[in-house]
């Protein structure tokens, strides 16, 4: 063959294979950019440990909806768990994490209808003595995963027993608990280890939220509570380990509803005056924020008790005694009431009279 014959060949042929190469990398159109397709990381990774012994933990999270970039997320075609145990003694707090080989969990679609769906995973291998630190990414694709979530972290110990003896006493704009200490394990056997509790508390009776650190006391009185709410709670022992905090039992539910018993101040500035229609009662505006009314008591000279002649509106500081009769001394009094139910009522304000 000639040379010349050669090089006219190769020039024909390497055209064609650089298209074959271009056609078969499985892209027909313009790549899609990453981050239209990466999804966002997850930020709720929660964690429950089993509280009868058993070894096992329940871990939990929402599925993402959209990409880092904004858009919709029709399918989720994998999650990656990672997981690492460390036994306690030796755990650095300064050293990397050192997370396992991911364990592939199946996604699915975003959406379940109309409600985004919940993802969950069981491990049951917890060892004593360990702790556990969890992370979760997912995937749209082989090429593309989303950053880390966030991390939860425990330590695996036999928990001890729920608190029991829970009590609650509501009072005005607060919440007093109180629980006998827990003494013993899960199991029934003797604790010597320190505890503390972690207070929890609802408003519909479902979503718990931590209030504060554990306390190493065997009470609690929350502050932030607002009066005619219904309050949930729950106590979870916590045992200390190595500086470490394990999760143990969780009390009954109970509930209290914190109650307005503080009245407003007595009104003043009461006087009476004599008309043609009856006796005029005037007093000063009270100054409260949730006053409901006022209250007007009467009596006469030769009587030590007060008799209800009426009841008005906040807006009014003005009451006019229609019954009172010819020739007879009065006295009148004011008291103010809230918008409790029933209402807190003030003392009465000092005595006013006019002789009608």
């Amino acid at each position: 063959m000639k040379p010349g014959y050669t090089a006219r060949l190769t020039g024909v042929l390497l055209p064609g294979i650089f298209f074959l190469l271009l056609s078969g990398c499985g892209y027909k159109n313009d790549p899609v950019p990453p981050e239209n397709v990466v999804p966002v990381a997850i930020g709720d990774l929660r964690y429950k440990l089993d509280e009868t012994g058993d070894k096992a933990v329940q871990l939990s999270w929402s599925y993402p909806v959209k990409t880092i970039r904004g858009s919709v997320l029709d399918d989720i075609s994998a999650f990656e768990l990672y997981m690492a145990e460390i036994p306690l003694e030796d755990y650095c707090s300064t050293c990397p994490i050192p997370f396992s080989k991911p364990i592939q969990i199946a996604g699915g679609q975003p959406y379940d209808g109309e409600a985004r769906r919940k993802a969950g995973y069981e491990y049951s291998m917890l060892q004593s003595g360990y702790k556990y630190f969890f992370k979760i990414r997912s995937r749209t694709s082989w090429w593309a995963d989303s950053a880390d979530s966030n991390i939860v972290t425990f330590v695996w110990f036999q928990p001890a027993a729920a608190p029991e003896g829970v009590a609650v006493k509501p009072g005005d704009g607060q919440v007093l608990l109180q629980w006998q200490p827990v003494t013993s394990f899960y199991d029934g056997s003797a604790l010597a280890m320190p505890m503390k509790y972690q207070i929890l508390r609802s408003v519909d009776g479902s979503s718990y939220e931590k209030l504060g650190e554990p306390v190493e006391a065997v009470e609690y009185l929350d502050r932030q509570v607002s009066n005619g709410v219904k309050y949930f709670y729950t106590i979870q022992s916590m045992m200390v380990l190595q500086d470490e905090l394990v999760s143990g039992g969780t009390s009954n539910e109970v509930t209290a509803i914190p109650l307005d018993m503080t009245p407003p101040a007595a009104p003043t500035g009461v006087t009476v005056v004599q008309t043609d229609v009856g006796m005029k009662i005037f007093w000063d505006r009270a100054d409260a924020a949730d006053l409901g009314g006022y209250r007007i008591y009467r009596r006469t000279a030769d009587s030590n008790s007060f008799d209800l002649l009426g009841e008005v509106e906040p807006v009014y500081t003005i009451f006019t005694d229609s019954t009172a009769k010819e020739g007879i001394r009065y006295y009148y009094a004011i008291s103010a009431i809230d918008r409790t139910t029933p209402p807190n009522e003030s003392r009465k304000s000092k005595e006013a009279t006019s002789r009608y």
